[in-house]
């Protein structure tokens, strides 16, 4: 049985017709595909220069005729593909040429490539729109595609191959929906959720997971993961909520650290958001379409914002602008909070480095102070010797009288960090209640009309009382 298809080859933008001829030939011809060259044959050609053959034979045409259409199709491709099993590369090449040879009826020269590089066996036949004459071209009919399946079908049952019985009309049935492809988003998503299925202690341990899964795994600024065969990564913050890299350290430090176990990492719902200015919206060319629309969010930002005040118990401005800079001030405290604790693990971090580098060029530096600090051992040993002075000079400027233990940092570091997630956790709650209340506060002055410079006249007021 062999499946065909007829392919017309045109001319490649910002490429001559011999280059375009030359690309297509050569990718037929590939030996890695075609057993180093053995599965290939020719009819009045040469397969290593068809690609001229083919111009020398359309110069000619063009000084005979004198016709020179634009878009002209320069060569035909024929595909026939075989079923898995049934026939033999050596046979497929002869099969390929035959219907070539009565397709064409010998008057057209052509190249036959047989692929034995999938799971089927196919043929890439190649024939040149000019015949050999030279005075006339390949004509392209209407059911020039059937009349192909016909001819090859009567070369395949001359071989003692099947064919490719076709149905009558009501018999065929069409195909509606289609399986979609996996995406690779897709399949890193699900690859992270087998990974959590398996209860890992960080994120850490997810990227080793990932990599003995076949990943390969990029940090940095950000995390990107991708497989070998694939040319770019792919960011953990595009594969959507849940998967960013900020979303599995917060579920997995709730899992481990305490809270609810519940993979509860996606963004939380904002209960209300800043009203709309719907007049500057105007201005800026929006339509009536939009301006229905933003009028109707305002009004439910209004109900939302006044559901928060009752739930809070919140009966005066002045009460809200209070709480919201309590929840401000907070939010600041608890983020200085957590700078002040990355400064010092970026301190320890740096001072460990700087402790490895000492001893490990303390002997060379002794033996540069011994040579009278010679130019000539300088050179010789330039980078332990910069390391050496760096590291001293960092000691200097921390002010160190005694070098401190590998172990006693290593077990601060992990103090730090670990008091670190448990500040972050804290500072996402609060950071989150100071967004409230300040959307609160700025949809409430937008309401009754109210601004800072008002109330803080209205403050000097009462204090003048």
């Amino acid at each position: 049985m062999a499946a065909t298809k007829l392919i017309s080859m045109h001319q490649n933008k910002d490429k001559s017709i011999l280059k375009s001829l030359a690309d297509r030939i050569d990718y037929s011809q590939n030996p890695e595909k075609t057993r180093d060259g053995d599965l290939i044959s020719s009819y009045c050609c040469n397969p290593c220069t068809a690609a001229s053959e083919f111009l020398l034979s359309k110069q000619e045409y063009l000084r005979i005729t004198g016709r020179q259409n634009r878009g002209d199709i320069i060569a035909y491709q024929i595909r026939q593909s075989f079923r898995p099993g049934e026939i033999t590369p050596e046979e497929a090449n002869k099969v390929g040429y035959e219907t070539a040879m009565r397709f064409t009826k010998g008057q057209h020269a052509f190249t036959v490539s047989t692929h034995i590089d999938r799971h089927h066996i196919h043929n890439h036949i190649i024939f040149n729109s000019t015949t050999l004459d030279c005075t006339r071209k390949f004509r392209d009919f209407f059911w020039c595609g059937l009349a192909l399946q016909r001819v090859s079908d009567i070369v395949c049952l001359a071989h003692h191959l099947s064919i490719i019985k076709p149905l009558p009309f009501r018999e065929r049935k069409k195909r509606k929906t289609y399986e979609r492809p996996q995406t690779r988003r897709e399949e890193i998503r699900l690859a992270i959720d087998a990974i959590l299925k398996k209860n890992p202690k960080d994120l850490e341990a997810v990227f080793e997971k990932l990599q003995q899964a076949g990943y390969v795994c990029k940090t940095g600024k950000h995390f990107a993961v991708k497989r070998p065969d694939w040319k770019r990564f792919i960011r953990l913050d595009s594969l959507g909520e849940g998967y960013t890299e900020k979303d599995l350290s917060a579920y997995l430090f709730e899992k481990h650290g305490g809270g609810s176990t519940s993979r509860s990492c996606r963004k939380r719902d904002q209960a209300f958001d800043l009203l709309i200015d719907v007049q500057a919206k105007m201005q800026e060319g929006k339509g009536p379409g939009y301006v229905r629309w933003a009028k109707v969010f305002n009004v439910k930002q209004m109900a939302a914002v006044l559901n928060f005040l009752q739930e809070n118990e919140i009966h005066d401005y002045r009460d809200l602008v209070r709480l919201a800079e309590e929840a401000d001030g907070t939010s600041r405290e608890s983020l200085d909070r957590i700078h002040a604790l990355d400064a010092r693990i970026k301190e320890i971090t740096d001072l460990k480095k700087h402790i490895f580098n000492y001893w490990k060029t303390k002997d060379v530096y002794k033996q540069y102070q011994k040579s009278g600090y010679s130019e000539t051992f300088f050179e010789e040993h330039r980078q332990e010797i910069l390391l050496h002075k760096a590291a001293k000079r960092a000691f200097d400027a921390s002010g160190l009288q005694k070098l401190p233990r590998i172990k006693e940092l290593n077990s601060e570091y992990e103090e730090l960090l670990a008091e670190k997630k448990k500040a972050y956790a804290e500072y996402r709650s609060v950071r989150d209640q100071s967004r409230e209340y300040a959307i609160a506060r700025k949809n409430v002055e937008i309401i009754l009309g109210y601004d800072e410079q008002s109330f803080s006249q209205d403050r000097e007021q009462e204090q003048s009382r």
